[in-house]
C-alpha cells in the first residue's frame, strides 16, 4: 500500500505543476473578459431561472433547471467542502482560503462556458434521457472541422471518459465513503464494513433509478443539508465574530508571504498556499472539468445558455459561502495549529536502514487529558532536515502491546537525517475529521453530530451523482449494455473504501486529486478550443434578454412544484 500511495502522489505531482494551475486562472480571466463579467447574469438570471421562471414542459430533458442545479450541485458540495477545506488549511494555511476564493469567482465563468458549450452539443435522441458532456462535445465539435476529424473527436472524448472514470471512482466515491466510515468509526465505534454496506446498499437503489429518481432526492437533500451546515457554521463564526478581521487580514497576508509554523502546521510557503487552495478548491466546485455538464444537460429547456447561467451559480454556493464558512470555523478554532496533545519524556532515537531510509524507536505513549488513546490511531510528530529547511510531518499508529500503549512511526524517506522539532505527538484528524474537532470547540456535540450527520449527507448525494457521471462515461464508451455491470462494480468500490487504506491528509489528497487532475487535463483543452461557440451563443442570448424577448417565458412558479419537478411535467409523468 505504501508503494500505490507513493505512485499516487508522484502522479499527482505531475498533473498539478504550477503551469495546470496558471492555465486554469488564465481561462477564467479569458472567458470573464470575454462575456464581459459572465458573473453577473449567473447570479440575476440564473437565479431566476433556477426558481422555475422560465420552466417549460414541452422543452426535451429530464429534470428541470432547480434539480439539475441540485444534482450537480450534490457532486460538489460534499465532503469537498468539509474534508477537502480541512486539508487545504492544514497543508496550506489561512492563505489557502484566498486561492479558493480566487477559483470560485472565476470558477463562475469557466463553469457558463463549459455547460453552455456541452448543452450546444448534448445527445437528445431520447428527450427523455438525454446525453452530455465534454465527450460529446468533442465528438461532434471536432467532427464539424472536416471528415479527418470525427474519429479524432471519438477518440478524445473516450479520453475524458477514461479519466471520468477514475475520477468519478476515486474522489466522487471512495474519499467521501472513506471520510464516513473514518467519523462513524471515530465517533461511535461503528464497524468500517457495516458502515460501506449501508452506503453501497442506499447508492444503489438511487442509481437504478435513472436521472429521474437521482434528480428528486439530491433536489431534498442537498438545499436541506446545505442550509443545516451553513446555520451551524455561522452560528461559529458569529460567536467569535471579534476574531474574523483578524482572520480575514491573515488570510490575505499569507497568500502572499510564507506562514510561520506553530503547532501542528508545518509552515508554509505562498507557493504552497495556491497550490493546497487551487487544488482543494478544484477538487470542490469541479471547474474546468466538465463534470457536472453531465448532470446539466438532463435538464428541459430549448435554450442552452440558459442552463450554463444555471451552473454558474455551482461556484458561488460551493466555494464562497460553503468552503468559506468551513474554513473560518477552521481557523477560528485554531485545530489547524493546535498544539501537541502529549509530550514525550524525550524524543524517539532514530536510526538509518538504508541511505534514505529511517526509522524510529516505538515509544510508550503518555496518558493525555480527557478522551484515551485508541488501537489504531494515527499519530504524528514535526520533523525537519536539521539544516533550516521546511518541517514535515512523521506520521504513525498507536499500537497495543503486552506492557501498555506505543507509538510505531512508520519509515521515512529523506536523503538528511531527520531531526525531530520537539518530544510533541499530535493525533492526526485527517479530511472531515479535522472540521469535526473545529466545531467541537464550540460544542462537543456539535461536531459530532452535525458534522457527522452533514457528511453522510454529502457523501451520499456526492457519491450518486457521481455515480451518474461514470454511467454517462459507460454509455458513450461501451453502450448502455455495460450499465448495469458499472454500477455494480461502482457500489461494490463504495464498500472497499470503507476498510481504511488511507490513513494521512497527504495520501488523502494524493488520491482524490489525482483524479480530478486527470479529467482536468482532459476536459480544459476541449472547453478551451470550442469555447468561442459558447461565447458567440452566450451573446446572442444575452442580447435576447435585454430586448425583452423572453418575458413572454417569465412566470412565478410555487417553489414546492419546483422542487419536486412538478411544473415541468408533462400530462402522463
Amino acid at each position: 500500500m505504501e508503494t500505490f500511495h507513493a505512485v499516487a502522489q508522484t502522479i499527482n505531482a505531475f498533473l498539478w505543476h504550477d503551469y495546470v494551475l496558471y492555465a486554469v486562472l488564465a481561462t477564467g480571466v479569458l472567458f470573464t473578459v470575454w462575456s464581459v463579467s459572465g458573473q453577473y447574469r449567473a447570479l440575476t438570471h440564473g437565479t431566476a431561472v433556477t426558481l422555475g421562471h422560465y420552466d417549460d414542459p414541452r422543452d426535451p430533458g429530464a429534470i428541470n433547471h432547480f434539480q439539475a442545479l441540485s444534482t450537480a450541485l450534490s457532486g460538489t458540495v460534499g465532503l469537498g467542502n468539509i474534508g477537502g477545506v480541512a486539508i487545504a488549511i492544514a497543508l496550506g494555511g489561512p492563505g489557502a482560503l484566498f486561492w479558493m476564493w480566487v477559483v470560485g469567482l472565476l470558477g463562475m465563468v469557466v463553469k457558463v462556458i463549459e455547460v453552455t458549450l456541452s448543452m450546444l452539443y448534448r445527445n437528445v435522441e431520447d428527450p427523455d434521457n438525454p446525453h452530455g458532456g465534454p465527450m460529446w462535445v468533442a465528438r461532434r465539435a471536432f467532427a464539424e472541422w472536416g471528415p479527418g476529424w470525427g474519429k479524432f473527436g471519438v477518440f478524445v472524448g473516450g479520453i475524458y471518459c477514461v479519466a471520468l472514470l477514475v475520477g468519478t471512482f476515486a474522489g466522487g466515491n471512495m474519499f467521501q465513503a472513506w471520510n464516513v466510515a473514518d467519523l462513524s468509526a471515530g465517533y461511535f465505534g461503528w464497524p468500517r464494513p457495516v458502515v460501506g454496506a449501508v452506503l453501497a446498499i442506499a447508492v444503489g437503489s438511487v442509481l437504478i433509478g435513472g436521472i429521474k429518481r437521482i434528480g428528486n432526492v439530491t433536489s431534498v437533500i442537498v438545499p436541506l443539508m446545505c442550509l443545516a451546515y451553513v446555520i451551524a457554521g455561522l452560528y461559529v463564526v458569529i460567536l467569535n465574530i471579534d476574531q474574523v478581521p483578524s482572520i480575514i487580514a491573515n488570510v490575505f497576508h499569507s497568500a502572499f508571504n510564507p506562514t510561520e509554523a506553530t503547532g501542528a502546521f508545518v509552515g508554509g510557503s505562498v507557493g504552497a498556499a495556491m497550490l493546497w487552495g487551487m487544488k482543494r478548491a478544484l477538487y470542490s466546485s469541479e471547474v474546468g472539468q466538465g463534470t457536472s455538464a453531465i448532470a446539466h444537460c438532463a435538464v428541459k429547456t430549448g435554450e442552452p445558455v440558459r442552463e450554463g447561467l444555471v451552473a454558474g451559480l455551482e461556484p458561488f454556493i460551493d466555494t464562497l459561502v460553503v468552503c468559506t464558512i468551513t474554513a473560518l470555523v477552521l481557523l477560528s478554532s485554531g485545530v489547524w495549529n493546535r498544539g501537541p496533545d502529549v509530550f514525550f519524556d524525550q524524543t524517539p532515537v532514530i536510526s538509518k536502514m538504508t541511505d534514505s531510509t529511517w526509522s524510529a524507536e516505538p515509544q510508550p505513549m503518555p496518558v493525555r487529558s480527557g478522551e484515551p488513546w485508541q488501537d489504531g490511531t494515527t499519530v504524528f510528530m514535526i520533523w525537519h532536515d536539521g539544516h533550516g529547511g521546511e518541517s514535515e510531518r512523521w506520521y504513525g499508529l498507536i499500537e497495543a502491546r503486552s506492557d501498555g500503549l506505543y507509538l510505531v512511526l512508520d519509515r521515512l524517506v529523506s536523503e538528511t537525517r531527520p531531526v525531530f522539532r520537539d518530544a510533541g505527538a499530535f493525533q492526526s484528524y485527517a479530511g472531515a475529521g479535522l472540521t469535526a474537532l473545529a466545531f467541537s470547540q464550540t460544542h462537543d456535540w456539535l461536531g459530532k453530530w452535525l458534522v457527522t450527520m452533514a457528511v453522510w449527507m454529502f457523501a451520499l448525494s456526492t457519491i450518486i451523482s457521481q455515480g451518474y457521471y461514470g454511467e454517462q462515461g459507460i454509455v458513450y464508451l461501451f453502450g448502455q449494455r455495460a450499465v448495469l455491470a458499472y454500477k455494480l462494480l461502482y457500489c461494490f468500490a463504495t464498500f472497499v473504501a470503507t476498510l481504511g487504506f488511507m490513513r494521512t491528509d497527504r495520501e488523502l489528497d494524493a488520491i482524490t486529486t489525482t483524479g480530478t487532475g486527470l479529467v482536468l487535463l482532459a476536459s480544459l483543452p476541449i472547453t478551451v478550443i470550442f469555447g468561442h461557440k459558447a461565447i458567440a451563443a452566450y451573446r446572442i442570448y444575452v442580447a435576447k434578454l435585454k430586448a425583452g424577448e423572453f418575458d413572454t417565458d417569465y412566470h412565478k412558479a410555487r417553489l414546492v412544484d419546483v422542487i419536486s419537478g412538478r411544473e415541468t411535467r408533462t400530462p402522463g409523468d
